[in-house]
C-alpha cells in the first residue's frame, strides 16, 4: 500500500464513516476521511438520528407528555413552546457531538479534507472544495459512505418554509399549528407523532393499505390504536393526487377526492442513495433504481474488490447501529485485518410517540417458515413500575420455538422500548430459552419486569420438559395377606 498517499480514503463521515476511520487509526495505518461539510458527522449528526431524537426528548420534555395521565391532557412544563425552544436544546447537542467526533479523529490520527469527492480512475480521486479548488489523492482502497438524500419528486411544490423535506423540517421558523405528514416510513411516523404530542393537529398520509410492514403486525396494531387516540389522523390507502401551495396554507387533493388542508407539509416518502455526484463510471460501478451500491454483506465489498460500501448508501437496514458495525468491519477487512463478525440479531428502533423496537422475527416470519411457536404477551400496565410512571399503554411480546424452546423473536411498543430490547438481543443470541425469564429475577419495579410476565404468559402455555416433569411413584404390589394359622 506504500505507493499511494493513503492506505484507506473514506468518502463520508456519518456512523460507518466514523467508525471505520477510527478502526483504520487504531491499526495504524493512514486514514483519511472526505466529507463536502464544513462539519464533519454527516445526515446521521445534522438532519438526521441525533436531530430528530433531541427533537423528540425536547417534545416530551416541555410537553410534559410523560405526566399527562396525572395531571390531565392539558398539563404542560412549558405553557408557549416555540421553534427556538425546540432548537436551543438541539444545537447544543449538535456541537457536543461534533467536538466529540473531531477529538476521537485527532486522537486515532484520521485526516480530514473538506470538499466533493469523485472518481477519476480506479485508485484516485479528485475533490473540490468550496473555495473553488481542486486536489487529487489516492489510495489502495476506499470506501463509500456517503449516505442518502431526500427523495425530492417533481410534483410537490417545496420552498423550504411551508412544504418541506425531512432535512429542511428542523429549520422551521415556529411550529405550525396545523401539519401534513406524507409517508409513513420510520421518518414520516416518528415526526408526526412527535408533533401530535406538541398537540399539532397532524395528518399522515400512507398511499399503500398499510404502514412499517417490516414490523409484527400485532404490534402496529396496536401503535394504530395509540397514536390515533393521541390525536394522528392517519389515512392509509390515500394515494396523493395534487399537492398545492397557497400559500397562507397547503392543500393536498387525495386519488379518493377527499382534501387536507394543513399550515405546514412534510414530505418524507423515501431517500436515495448520495452517489450521484462520486462519477462511479469511472471505477466500473453501478446503482440501483435508488442509486444504492449492492455490497457482499459479509465484507461489505463491492463489485470492485478494493472498493468498499457501508451505511445507508448500501439499503436496508439504513440504521446508525447498523452503520457504526459495518464501518469497523468494512476497515478491518479493507486493511486484512481478522475481527469478530457482526451477531445475526440486531435491534431495530423506531423513536416515534410510543417508541418501537424489535429484535429477531415477527410472528408473519414464523408462519411463513412453519415454525411451530407459542407468544407470551405482557402489558406495561400490569407492573409496578409501569403504574408509578402512569403508563395506559404499552405492550412486551415475545416469540418462543415450542420445538427447542428458544426465544425467536420480541417485539416492544410503548416507554422504553428502544432501551429495553437489549435483554431480548442478549438472550436470543446466547441461543437462551423462555426458561430463562422463568427461572432468573428482574429488578422490581421495572418496566423490564414484563420479560418475567411474558415470558411466564408463554411459559404456562407450553409442553412441559421431560426433565420438570413430576416422576409418580409405581405404586407398590399389594401386600399379600398373611397366611392363616
Amino acid at each position: 500500500m506504500s505507493n499511494y498517499d493513503y492506505d484507506l480514503i473514506i468518502i463520508g463521515s456519518g456512523p460507518s464513516g466514523r467508525s471505520a476511520a477510527i478502526q483504520a487509526g487504531k491499526l495504524k495505518r493512514r486514514v483519511l476521511v472526505i466529507d463536502r461539510k464544513d462539519r464533519f458527522g454527516g445526515v446521521s449528526v445534522h438532519t438526521g438520528t441525533i436531530p430528530s431524537k433531541t427533537l423528540r426528548e425536547t417534545v416530551l420534555n416541555l410537553s410534559g407528555w410523560r405526566e399527562r395521565s396525572f395531571y390531565g391532557r392539558s398539563y404542560r412544563v412549558k405553557d408557549q413552546i416555540r421553534a427556538e425552544d425546540l432548537k436551543a436544546r438541539l444545537h447544543m447537542t449538535l456541537d457536543h457531538e461534533v467536538d466529540v467526533l473531531e477529538h476521537q479523529f485527532n486522537r486515532n490520527h484520521v485526516e480530514t479534507l473538506d470538499g466533493l469527492a469523485r472518481f477519476v480512475g480506479p485508485h484516485e480521486v479528485e475533490v473540490a472544495t468550496d473555495a473553488g479548488e481542486t486536489t487529487r489523492v489516492t489510495a489502495a482502497k476506499f470506501l463509500i459512505a456517503t449516505g442518502t438524500k431526500t427523495y425530492r419528486p417533481d410534483y410537490v411544490p417545496f420552498n423550504g418554509k411551508t412544504v418541506v423535506d425531512g432535512d429542511e423540517f428542523l429549520e422551521m421558523a415556529e411550529i405550525p399549528r396545523s401539519l401534513v405528514v406524507i409517508g409513513a416510513g420510520v421518518i414520516g411516523v416518528e415526526y408526526a407523532t412527535m408533533f401530535s404530542a406538541l398537540d399539532v393537529r397532524v395528518t399522515l398520509i400512507e398511499p399503500r393499505d398499510t404502514f412499517l410492514d417490516f414490523i409484527d403486525s400485532r404490534l402496529i396494531h396496536d401503535f394504530t390504536h395509540q397514536i390515533r387516540e393521541n390525536g394522528v389522523d392517519l389515512r392509509l390507502g390515500s394515494a396523493v393526487e395534487k399537492i398545492e401551495d397557497a400559500s397562507e396554507h397547503v392543500e393536498v387533493t387525495l386519488d379518493n377526492g377527499r382534501h387536507v388542508r394543513a399550515e405546514m407539509l412534510l414530505f418524507a416518502a423515501g431517500r436515495m442513495g448520495a452517489t450521484s455526484k462520486l462519477n462511479l463510471d469511472a471505477v466500473g460501478l453501478e446503482t440501483d433504481h435508488r442509486n444504492r451500491i449492492k455490497v457482499d454483506r459479509k465484507t461489505y465489498q463491492t463489485a470492485v474488490p478494493h472498493i468498499y460500501a457501508t451505511g445507508d448508501v448500501i439499503g436496508h437496514p439504513s440504521l446508525a447501529s447498523t452503520s457504526l458495525q459495518q464501518g469497523r468491519v468494512a476497515a478491518c477487512h479493507a486493511l486484512e485485518t481478522p475481527t469478530l463478525p457482526e451477531s445475526p440479531w440486531y435491534p431495530y428502533g423506531i423513536y416515534s410517540v410510543p417508541e418501537i423496537s424489535t429484535c429477531g422475527m415477527s410472528e408473519e416470519e414464523l408462519q411463513e417458515r412453519n415454525i411451530p411457536y407459542e407468544v407470551g404477551v405482557a402489558r406495561f400496565r400490569e407492573t409496578s413500575r409501569g403504574h408509578i410512571m402512569g403508563l395506559e399503554h404499552g405492550m412486551l411480546k415475545m416469540l418462543f420455538s415450542l420445538k427447542t424452546r428458544r426465544v425467536l423473536g420480541v417485539q416492544i411498543v410503548g416507554e422504553g422500548a428502544t432501551e429495553l430490547i437489549h435483554i431480548a438481543q442478549a438472550v436470543l443470541n446466547l441461543k437462551g430459552t423462555v426458561d430463562y425469564f422463568v427461572q432468573n429475577t428482574f429488578n422490581y419495579p421495572t418496566l423490564a419486569e414484563a420479560y418475567k410476565i411474558a415470558g411466564l404468559d408463554a411459559f404456562n402455555r407450553m409442553p412441559i420438559p421431560e426433565e420438570f416433569k413430576v416422576k409418580k411413584k409405581p405404586a407398590e404390589p399389594a401386600k399379600k395377606e398373611a397366611k392363616k394359622a
